[in-house]
């Protein structure tokens, strides 16, 4: 029996770990050739695959759900630059607008950024609507809901408050890409951040009930193999 249930635990440790991604997000990763193919341009300058935005493998986006985000290091938009925090600096946009079929955005640069995607290549389809985080206040939010394309904030993922926020799977979506911000050429961009992303705890929370509730089961059964 101690057998079974170690092993039960040994499993649900391993499920934790392969669904929490953590990934290096180099400052030169531009959000606008998310999903696009080797030889793409974007932002005056760039080109895929040498400035693309990373792709956050080993984790199942399930829309509706909420994902949280652990970041450490920094970035610069310029190579002579101070490297700076994932929450950015002095706000801009993207000076081409909407490319590629993503978004354009109004948020500092140098933040962490993020894009979810199908699993169809972005500029088959309309770009949606632009986010504005210009403000502290527009920054501080608990919860975001960003539609397929739409370019947005993730920062150093907490609120001013140190509370973590979540950012919702919009439907459809199979895909995460992560960059920073620049208003163009991020190729000679330096720094990188370091990304964990996690499922919303209320997954966990849900598996622990289940877990918990198997053991009891199974060690009933043994109790009444073993009268």
């Amino acid at each position: 029996m101690k057998t079974k249930i170690t092993n039960i635990l040994v499993f649900t440790l391993l499920l934790h770990t392969a669904q929490a991604a953590t990934v290096a997000v180099p400052g030169t990763a531009d959000p606008w050739l998310a999903g696009m193919p080797d030889g793409s341009t974007a932002s005056l300058g760039d080109v895929a695959p040498a400035q693309s935005p990373v792709l956050v493998s080993g984790l199942s986006l399930v829309p509706g759900s909420s994902l949280m985000f652990t970041v450490s290091g920094g970035v610069s938009y310029d190579p002579f630059a101070p490297i700076t925090s994932p929450d950015g600096v002095i706000v801009d946009h993207h000076h081409t607008g909407a490319e590629n079929g993503l978004s354009d955005v109004t948020v500092p640069a140098n933040a962490l950024m993020g894009v979810f995607l199908s699993p169809l290549q972005p500029n088959l389809s309309p770009a949606p609507g632009a986010l504005d985080f210009s403000t502290p206040a527009s920054r501080d939010y608990g919860t975001l809901s960003p539609v397929l394309q739409q370019v947005f904030f993730i920062g150093d993922g907490l609120t001013s408050g140190g509370v973590r926020q979540q950012i919702q799977v919009p439907i459809g979506a199979t895909r995460l890409f992560l960059g920073s911000m620049d208003g163009e050429g991020w190729y000679n961009n330096i720094g990188s951040f370091s990304v964990t992303v996690v499922p919303e705890p209320s997954i966990w929370a849900l598996a622990t009930v289940g877990i918990g509730a198997l053991l009891l089961r199974l060690r009933k059964r043994d109790g009444d193999h073993a009268a």
